[in-house]
C-alpha cells in the first residue's frame, strides 16, 4: 500500500474520527492536513470547544502523517498548548509535518488554525514499528 493511501484507509476504519467530521484534505509522504467543524455537542460548560476536540484534531493528523512512510507508527507521547478559544461553527485545519525521522522514532509538529491564526500547538513522538501496511 502505498504511503498517502494508508491516512484514507486509517480514516475508513476510524470511528471517532468520522464522528469528528474530519475530512482529510491534503496528504503526502511526512505531511498530512484534516480540517473539521466544531458541532454544538463538542462544546464544554463555558460554551467553548472542550480542549480534546482540538486534541483529537491534531492527534488524528499526527497519526496520519506518521504511518505515510508504509509501516505502523504509534504514538508514545504527545502534547499540546490551547492558544485560542474555539467555538460552535468553527472550522479547524491542521496540519502535521514530519520534523524528525530516525529509525524507531519520528517526531512530528501539529499547527491547528482557524481562518490561518494559529490556535493550538501539539507536538508528538512515534514509535516506527517494523509491521508494513500492507494488506492490512
Amino acid at each position: 500500500m502505498k504511503g498517502i493511501e494508508i491516512p484514507h484507509k486509517m480514516l475508513s476504519q476510524d470511528a471517532f474520527s468520522q464522528w469528528l467530521g474530519i475530512e482529510i484534505l491534503e496528504c503526502e509522504i511526512g505531511r498530512c492536513k484534516v480540517a473539521m467543524t466544531i458541532r454544538k455537542e463538542m462544546l464544554n460548560s463555558m460554551n467553548k470547544a472542550h480542549g480534546g476536540i482540538s486534541y483529537a484534531l491534531a492527534d488524528t493528523a499526527f497519526g496520519f502523517a506518521a504511518n505515510t512512510h508504509g509501516n505502523y507508527a504509534v504514538s508514545i507521547e504527545t502534547s499540546i498548548n490551547h492558544i485560542e478559544a474555539l467555538e460552535e461553527g468553527d472550522y479547524l485545519v491542521a496540519e502535521s509535518v514530519i520534523e524528525k525521522v530516525k529509525t524507531k522514532l519520528g517526531f512530528n509538529v501539529v499547527e491547528v488554525k482557524r481562518n490561518n491564526e494559529l490556535v493550538a500547538l501539539f507536538k508528538g513522538v512515534v514509535y516506527r514499528t517494523q509491521k508494513p501496511w500492507e494488506n492490512n
